[in-house]
């Protein structure tokens, strides 16, 4: 049976060596199966936006369960990553992937095709749930094929890449298919995900048996998917409900009390579902923080952003895409070279040139009048989010995966994932409570100056979840100088501290 490559194994001849320059053409293959993979799960986080009011007037929804559409695939995205990042280590990432890629591919093929509202939340869920393991099986492949240093940052940066612009490209796809049918939105991932699976039998190579030597996580694994389910659907309903509601306050009671019990598991499981000591590494808590603070804010500016065009400019849905195109593009056409300017700077300083951007797109849109000023304000603004994405989001795959061991990738992975979706789900429902309590909403009908008022606090919200992850990415900088000061042991030192410390008794980990 062929092994995967890994930092510590010798490639298989039939793979080809990720350590050579020149990558196999399967090598090739397998990386594309998986950018195709994650270029999905991002699409279809975007995509249905702009096609939810075609669908709430072909299916006559309301719009409580018109927004279950979206929150439906957050919910069983964020929800399960972790345990997804875990069973790709345990059950094996190649099967873990493609079994969970034949499921998407299913239920958008089903999204598609169902005549009711609940029907449609309920692929939506699945679609979510099937994201949950492939997102951390995906990533894991890669980190376990290509070898650490400047052939995984080349890899993870075009993987990373494809998943920005399907995100930034979802929007423009929506805008056009939907003047067909909203179905169609529903149906095009299907085949695309047909395709990668077919590929993907072919191209992935097979992973390591299982490893059950610790056994499972069982306790670990349902409260901690419990956790991540209830903190979800209690921020996203936090909005409607009320965010002093009993419901809500009992709700994140309960969030809090079985967050407890996971610890609790996980410090005394001999093979636990999340290893809580990866979280002593400085490096790796200002990946997660930092994944959490650019995604929660990238999610919450475009919800305001389409508000705002749509609503006040009067744009339509297809001007709307086609004014985040630039910053698609952008990301698209750097998707080879980041690799390499990580290779020269490091994470912490090309993250930080990164926030550094996002803080400035997002300071120059606070600019924005009721009169459309693209040239000035709205064209900048996309210019420095591409680029924020194209340095950014990379960075942090790879400060979050680099000095992890083989069988560790997954569930890092699926930590990481966990970060970019609940901070997607937490932010954006915070930022739509700043704009809610703008208070336009008791004018009937609210005038365009009054919107605009209330969306200029949530701009202002969003600018500042920026900036603080930048300030955390900052406190990483003198780290990486002293890391990157002259010290030929200090690769082999890192590794033999990984594996120490991953020979720990239970008792002494955290």
């Amino acid at each position: 049976m062929l092994r995967m490559t890994s930092p510590l194994n010798t490639p298989s001849p039939a793979v080809g060596s990720a350590t050579d320059e020149r990558w196999s053409p399967r090598l090739w293959g397998t990386l594309l199966v998986l950018c195709a993979a994650m270029f999905l799960d991002a699409l279809d986080v975007s995509m249905v936006g702009v096609a939810l009011p075609s669908i709430a007037g072909d299916l006559g929804l309301s719009t409580a369960t018109l927004q279950w559409i979206v929150s439906g695939y957050i919910l069983g995205y964020g929800g399960l990553l972790l345990l997804g990042g875990r069973a790709a280590d345990l059950l094996g990432r190649r099967r873990v992937f493609l079994i969970a890629l034949a499921v998407f591919a299913v239920a958008s093929l089903l999204g598609g095709l169902v005549d009711s509202g609940p029907l449609l939340i309920a692929s939506r869920f699945i679609k979510g749930l099937s994201a949950a393991f492939t997102a951390p099986a995906g990533l894991s492949i890669i980190t376990t094929t290509f070898k650490e240093g400047p052939q995984r940052n080349r890899a993870l940066s075009i993987y990373t890449t494809c998943a920005a612009t399907g995100f930034s490209m979802g929007l423009v796809l929506s805008g056009l298919l939907t003047e067909l049918s909203w179905r169609w939105t529903m149906l095009l991932p299907a085949p695309i995900a047909l395709i990668a699976l077919v590929a993907g039998l072919r191209m992935i190579p097979h992973s390591d048996r299982e490893d059950t030597r610790g056994g499972y996580d069982v306790p670990g694994a349902v409260t901690g998917t419990a956790a991540m389910l209830l903190l979800v659907f209690t921020v996203v309903q936090a909005p409607e409900v009320g965010w002093t509601s009993a419901r809500t306050l009992l709700s994140f009671l309960a969030t809090a009390a079985l967050l407890a019990a996971f610890v609790t598991i996980e410090r005394r499981s001999a093979s636990p579902l999340l290893r809580l000591g990866v979280l002593r590494s400085g490096t790796q808590l200002r990946a997660q923080l930092g994944a959490a603070a650019f995604f929660g804010s990238y999610v919450a500016f475009q919800f305001i952003v389409t508000q705002y065009m749509q609503s006040l400019l009067g744009w339509s849905a297809l001007q709307t895409a086609l004014a985040f195109l630039p910053a698609g593009l952008l990301v698209a056409l750097s998707s080879t070279k980041v690799g390499d300017v990580v290779d020269r700077f490091g994470t912490p300083r090309v993250i930080a040139t990164g926030f550094t951007f996002l803080v400035a797109a997002y300071a120059i849109f606070l600019q924005v009048d009721l009169t459309p000023r693209y040239a000035a304000v709205i064209l900048p603004s996309m210019l420095l989010l591409g680029a924020a994405c194209a340095l950014t989001f990379p960075s942090l795959n790879i400060q979050a995966t680099n000095g992890v061991h083989d069988d560790e990738q997954g569930m890092v992975s699926g930590l990481l994932n966990t970060s970019v979706q609940v901070g997607g789900a937490v932010f954006l429902a915070v930022v739509t409570a700043v704009i809610t309590a703008g208070g336009h909403e008791g004018t009937s009908p609210a005038s365009p100056q009054a919107v605009l008022d209330s969306f200029r606090p949530g701009l202002a919200v969003v600018t500042a979840i920026a900036l603080a992850g930048l300030l955390i990415t900052l406190t990483g900088l003198r780290a990486d100088r002293r890391a990157r000061a002259p010290q030929p042991s200090v690769v082999v030192a890192a590794s033999a501290g990984t594996r120490a410390e991953r020979a720990e008794p239970v008792g002494a980990r955290d």
